[in-house]
């Protein structure tokens, strides 16, 4: 199913676009229009909801055979709200109610829902345009939103529990998933949004890029995120350090490169007074870097990314709070070519963002202020 688009035009002489619902029939590959398009129009719109901001369906089938969709849709109040439709064959759909409205609490109109059953409970996933933050759980602009609850199937009510951001870097959106073969729920991401989708640099020939696909899971109540295992059969070169004092900056041998899979654990040294702040810098050079800097007094990520070589006043730098008991933290940190995805505690949170940095930045360095010992493993993927 996929958003069908008819152009109005105004009395002012404007031209609006209306959002439908259609369908399109294939074997994964290869696909027909269907000859009955559009499925879903204004005509099965709720009172009030806009028929201009009404698009990406998620459809899935029931156990019983019958169809549910969810659709992203504008209220009357402006805000977003999740609207719920089933079907008995998947060509023939009904309208059944609002399954979640914003209420103008996270954002505006919510954009690519999806919606799924894990580990016992029911998710919602959105991403809404137009956030403000909310401490260090949202973030300006266009946002990730999971909302953790139940859904009674019978009455079709959802009722939330637990609300989070799904990613806590700068460049990740729209995320939809998959139910893989084996009963693993796998998301991925636009690895861009709509503030620097606009933004390019000269002499590359590609323009946007998706996320690592990424296994989900509900633990303590969170949306818990890891790369899929999948990615460890890149894996090679392993260079592991344990108990590496760091107390200044710090290069280790064999531990370079942009496309590598690294796992880092900090934590005080026995004895020392707390480190003020750790730093990883990758993408490095005499010119260049990005990093990752842990302030553990206040518990605070931060991603920097302002010497990558941008040359726009796009954002460069985003803080996350995260949870560290006495000094300690978990990281997982995978670069591509133009990326670095952060998986923070074995998937608690995760920090994704974009860096345009030449390929010849390759280094990769340590840094603290104060005492911290460290532990490294790191892979080339290949």
């Amino acid at each position: 199913m996929y958003t069908g688009v008819i152009k109005e035009r105004l009395k002012n002489g404007g031209v609006s676009e209306v959002q439908t619902q259609c369908l399109a029939l294939g074997d994964g590959t290869d696909y027909e229009k269907y000859e009955k398009n559009p499925v879903l129009d204004e005509k099965d719109l709720p009172e009030g909801a806009s028929r201009y901001d009404f698009r990406d369906p998620k459809m899935w089938r029931r156990e019983d055979g019958t169809y549910y969709c969810i659709a992203g849709n504008r209220a009357a109040d402006g805000s977003g709200q999740v609207l719920l439709f089933t079907s008995p064959d998947g060509f023939k759909w009904q309208y059944r109610k609002v399954l979640a409205a914003n209420n103008n609490r996270f954002g505006k109109m919510w954009e690519c829902p999806d919606f799924f059953k894990l580990d016992g409970k029911w998710v919602l996933i959105a991403s809404p345009m137009d956030m403000l933050p909310s401490g260090f759980e949202y973030h300006n602009g266009n946002g990730t939103l999971c909302l953790i609850g139940d859904f009674d199937e019978k009455t079709e009510n959802f009722s939330e529990e637990h609300n989070q951001a799904v990613d806590y870097g700068i460049d990740f959106y729209a995320p939809q998933t998959i139910l893989a073969p084996d009963g693993r729920r796998i998301m991925i991401g636009w690895m861009q949004n709509w503030d620097t989708c606009n933004f390019r640099t000269q002499n590359i020939s590609w323009f946007g890029q998706m996320s690592l696909p990424r296994e989900l899971s509900i633990q303590n109540g969170r949306l818990y995120q890891n790369p899929v295992r999948e990615l460890e059969k890149l894996r090679q070169n392993k260079v592991s350090c344990q108990d590496v004092l760091v107390s200044d900056t710090v290069r280790l041998e064999g531990i370079k490169g942009r496309k590598v899979d690294m796992e880092l654990t900090i934590r005080p040294c026995d004895g020392e007074a707390m480190y003020q702040k750790f730093a990883v810098r990758f993408a490095q050079n005499e010119k260049y870097q990005t990093s990752l800097s842990f302030r553990p007094r206040e518990s605070i990520l931060k991603i920097d990314r302002k010497f990558s070589g941008s040359r726009r006043a796009i954002i460069h730098q985003r803080r996350s709070r995260v949870n560290s008991k006495n000094g300690e933290l978990k990281l997982r940190i995978i670069l591509d070519r133009f990326s670095v995805e952060a998986f923070v505690n074995d998937g608690e949170q995760v920090m994704t963002a974009i860096i345009y940095t030449e390929q010849q930045a390759d280094g990769i360095s340590f840094f603290a202020d104060g005492a911290a010992l460290m532990d490294v493993v790191k892979y080339d993927l290949v």
